[in-house]
């Protein structure tokens, strides 16, 4: 793989840093780095480990680091871990690439304290927003198939945001913010323990207008957490709502991108969205015997979403209810084997998740101006493409085994099994359908899947260690993909994507000062499910085999007692090894003679660059915290987005671009902090996504916020 010379150049000062750093090793305080190389984390095999007994990639970002950042939107802390991006499309809504190309695709999981915020088959590229971000204790992301603990969907990575423990005494936290585009974030924590039972609430009421014309975001969200800590068992209970209104942003060309980024041709609630999402659950942890642990966790998940999809107004305008609710059981049961310093774990993760789907047809009130169709609102016209049940059942065994095969050598291996089952009914069953709102019949549909893993680690040192691991992955089609077809043949007949990857890679630390991780990966994924645009219409198919090999690189230490930096790096290469399908074009766009016959022909993509898959990802973050002024912090973030295609023809790119942080605080007291940021320092044009259009061949643009001020007080009792 050739590296650019920006990404070259990016290493060149991680070099420069990192021997520095080391020079100055005796200078720089060892507290916090001590702490970062003994980062324990539980995502990865269900409860707390050191990251180095781990055969695999994984972030953390603890709390003070979440507070640091006061993240307004999640890619603000997660773009910090290599191989990492999280997209801005306003308010909180987002897409997704780790390992993976910028996509609304389900290959990713998101939860919350270890359960999926969602079920399989409901996956939202936005799902991040039904999570309470800023509150967080603590953020974790694998990258790459996660382990055998989780099933359909953990392909690129997972994210799962801990909630914060009860405090050991009473404490209130007040967080007020306030920004540009009328942004304003209140922040409420209050918690303690009494006893043997200690409880935590938090509330995240946020509202913007944002800097799109007529595309405001309202937010408002709690969670609340209730333990009970006796000596042979815990108990954990959350429950977590929220509820998003968040009006939608349409995409521009290149005109109105360059010279007028805050249009929006979206008025009233045209592409907007309306979430309410609500989980409970209840973790009950019991020691059997001294090496013998049950874990059971009961939960229920209800959401509630309707929308208008953006990407349809011009040519499909419909409005959508989607409704779900889930009652599962997740279950563990450890064995400690003290005598070969391993652990078995058994378990079985059930869940049944009736949902509902209501499609309505929708006419449009349009206008033209300025040579560009503004859509001012739209009403129902009483007719429905689509009202189906879908009721999914999932069950799932899996176990995981690990041990010390000497001194310097640990083995894990981990094997799931995965059953799903829909049993889906249309409603509409025996109503005349159109050409463009195909509806299945009435069917059963099943899947099942083994996911093994195995991964072995080699401690060659007291301060550095090297890993390789095998890891399969698979994801389940979406209800929405198998039954709401559109103009699709057959949509209930697509299968599930399938993944191998294996990866190579080492972690340490130079000196107290300095940590590093690095990774190579490879990728295999069939029968990817994939969108096209046939004449003008998307359409979905399984692709036959896609590539994506990597190389991420992470660095973090003390240059000083003063400066610190914190540097993530990656290169993919993601290309179609075997894609290609029928299409044909029935209007004179593509050089149809009319009346003849339409333009049939086989369009091959085989070797070409997945679109929308940025060959680099860079984030340097420096930060001073002066000994002269106790309680200042200042830090400077660069993020780089390297060049990517916008379509699978590789026929046309989007450059890339770097954006310019800056952050800091002072610390009044231990009851008062004051602190701001800028995002964009150097109000740079940017596009957050940039992709051909559904209905022509020139690129759309997503642009990114300008040049934004924020700043809050954060007040504790």
């Amino acid at each position: 793989m050739k590296l650019p010379k920006l990404f070259i150049s990016y290493i060149s000062i991680a070099s420069f840093s990192l021997a520095h750093a080391n020079a100055n090793a005796t200078e720089a305080t060892s507290t916090d780095t001590d702490e970062k190389i003994s980062t324990i984390t539980v995502t990865a095999t269900g409860a707390a480990k050191n990251k180095n007994e781990l055969a695999e990639s994984v972030s953390v970002f603890n709390k003070n680091m979440i507070e640091a950042i006061s993240p307004s939107h999640p890619s603000e802390i997660l773009n910090r871990s290599a191989g990492v991006y999280i997209n801005n499309l306003g308010g909180e809504g987002h897409m997704t690439a780790i390992r993976q190309p910028i996509s609304t695709k389900g290959v990713y999981l998101f939860l919350e304290d270890g359960i999926p915020t969602r079920p399989s088959g409901f996956f939202n590229h936005n799902g991040l927003y039904e999570v309470n971000i800023p509150q967080s204790g603590t953020i974790e992301v694998i990258k790459g198939p996660a382990t055998a603990l989780y099933g359909s969907e953990a392909i690129g990575g997972v994210i799962n945001s801990l909630t914060d423990a009860p405090s050991d005494t009473l404490e209130t936290m007040v967080n007020l913010e306030g920004g540009s585009d009328q942004w304003q974030r209140v922040l409420f924590s209050n918690s303690a323990t009494v006893g043997d039972h200690g409880y935590r609430i938090n509330i995240n009421s946020t509202q913007s207008d944002t800097f799109r014309d007529d595309a405001d975001f309202d937010r408002q969200s709690m969670t609340a957490r209730w333990d009970v800590n006796k000596s042979d068992l815990n108990v954990k209970t959350l429950f977590s709502i929220t509820e998003v209104d968040q009006s939608g942003s349409s995409s521009l060309n290149k005109d109105d991108y360059e010279n007028r980024p805050e249009k929006n041709t979206f008025k009233s609630d045209i592409g907007g969205r309306n979430i309410k999402a609500a989980r409970l659950s209840s973790e009950f942890i019991m020691d059997i015997s001294d090496n013998q642990q049950l874990e059971l966790t009961p939960f229920y998940r209800n959401n509630d979403s309707s929308m208008m999809p953006s990407w349809m107004v011009s040519y499909d305008p419909n409005s959508r209810e989607t409704k779900f609710e889930t009652f599962g059981l997740l279950s563990k049961w450890r064995q400690d084997l003290s005598s070969i310093d391993g652990e078995l774990v058994l378990g079985v993760d059930i869940d049944h998740s009736p949902s509902r789907y209501k499609e309505f047809k929708v006419t449009m009130t349009e206008e033209e101006r300025d040579g560009d169709t503004y859509y001012l609102g739209y009403q129902k016209t009483g007719d429905l493409h689509y009202d189906f049940d879908a009721k999914q059942n999932v069950v799932s065994p899996f176990a995981q085994f690990d041990m010390a095969i000497s001194q310097d050598w640990r083995f894990a291996a981990g094997l799931r099994y995965d059953y799903f089952k829909v049993d889906y009914d249309d409603n509409l069953t025996g109503q005349a359908e159109d050409s463009k709102h195909i509806r299945p019949d009435s069917q059963k549909v099943s899947y099942d899947s083994w996911s093994p893993k195995l991964g072995l680690i080699y401690q060659y040192s007291q301060q550095h260690n090297a890993y390789v691991n095998y890891r399969h992955a698979f994801r389940a089609p979406t209800v929405g993909e198998l039954f709401r077809s559109g103009q699709n043949q057959q949509t209930d007949e697509l299968k599930p994507v399938k993944a191998d990857s294996a990866e190579i890679g080492l972690r340490g630390y130079v000196s107290d000062a300095v940590e590093y991780e690095a990774a190579i990966y490879t990728m295999v994924k069939r029968d990817d499910i994939v969108s096209i645009i046939n004449d003008g219409n998307r359409e979905t198919l399984n692709a036959g085999k896609t590539e994506h090999n990597g190389i991420e690189l992470s660095l973090l230490g003390h240059v000083s007692q003063a400066w610190s930096y914190n540097l993530a790096l990656s290169y993919t290469e993601q290309t179609y090894k075997k894609f290609e399908y029928f299409y044909q074009c029935f209007s004179p766009s593509c050089g149809r003679q009319l009346p003849g016959p339409p333009i049939k022909e086989t369009r091959n993509f085989n070797g070409n660059t997945i679109a929308q898959a940025p060959e680099t990802l860079g984030n340097l973050s420096v930060a001073y915290q002066p000994s002269f002024i106790e309680g200042l912090r200042v830090e400077l973030e660069l993020q780089h987005i390297g060049e990517y295609y916008t379509d699978d023809n590789n026929t046309d790119t989007y450059n890339g671009h770097q954006l310019f942080n800056l952050r800091g605080s002072y610390l009044l007291n231990d009851n008062v902090e004051f602190y701001a940021r800028v995002q964009n320092l150097t109000d740079e044009l940017y596009s957050e996504r940039t992709s051909k259009g559904v209905t022509d061949q020139e690129n759309e643009y997503r642009p990114g916020s300008p040049r934004s001020y924020y700043a809050g007080i954060r007040m504790s009792f």
